[in-house]
């Protein structure tokens, strides 16, 4: 258990979120054992007990991705100087859609010259709204752009969330990144299954009812 727990994003995106609830929410991962907390952007800074390697994810153009490179590359540059370790950002997916990888290149450079290494740089693709080619495609500029991750889902998409095909295509696409499986993540099976695909992080808002959710397996099957 502890090792699906290492590889979550424990995550509180509503808009209605207030600062207890963040408080809330670094409280709960500590105890989980989850490698982070990830929030939008209005709420920091967090504040991590001393002591504990929690990490500090943001979000960034969320949730549409619709904003220009310019505002997404200041959200990133605040959200560092103000404590985050991560920056989760979100691709222009139309452009995706007509197939501007190149511009999609370009929007994820923004972000990554303002948000420069040691922050992790995670891009969210919204990969149930794109074709497998287009998944390749935006995998691909993700890469080229110096991205650390490639992500599935915001989470708020009609069109879905992770699934098990875009995971594995994502990582076959683009080895030398790491994946994150966010949206619909919800049990141990299905976080299992994300693993096994190829993601090494997960986004999870119900963190405790997914690590729970062992105690619902037969005794003596595998377990992360």
């Amino acid at each position: 258990m502890t090792q699906v727990a290492r590889a979550i994003d424990h995550t509180l995106l509503k808009p209605e979120a207030t600062h207890a609830d963040v408080e809330a929410l670094v409280a709960e991962a500590v105890e989980l054992g989850t490698y982070s907390v990830c929030v939008s952007p209005s709420m920091l800074p967090v504040a991590v007990p001393e002591g504990s390697d929690l990490k500090v994810a943001v979000v960034c153009g969320f949730p549409s991705g619709k904003h220009t490179s310019a505002v997404k590359a200041a959200e990133a540059a605040e959200s560092v100087a103000l404590g985050a370790d991560e920056i989760d950002m979100v691709i222009d997916v139309g452009a995706a859609k007509e197939g501007r990888y190149d511009a999609v290149e370009a929007d994820i450079a923004a972000v990554r010259s303002a948000a420069p290494a040691p922050t992790v740089l995670k891009v969210i693709i919204e990969s149930a709204a794109l074709s497998d080619d287009e998944i390749v495609g935006v995998c691909r500029a993700a890469a080229a752009a110096g991205a650390d991750f490639v992500k599935t889902s915001t989470g708020f998409h009609p069109s879905g969330g992770a699934s098990e095909h875009a995971v594995r295509l994502m990582a076959q696409t683009v080895p030398d990144l790491q994946v994150k499986a966010s949206g619909g993540v919800r049990t141990l099976d299905q976080a299992r299954t994300m693993i096994a695909a190829g993601a090494t992080r997960l986004g999870v808002s119900g963190s405790r009812a997914l690590l729970s959710s062992a105690d619902d397996q037969p005794s003596g099957s595998a377990g992360y």
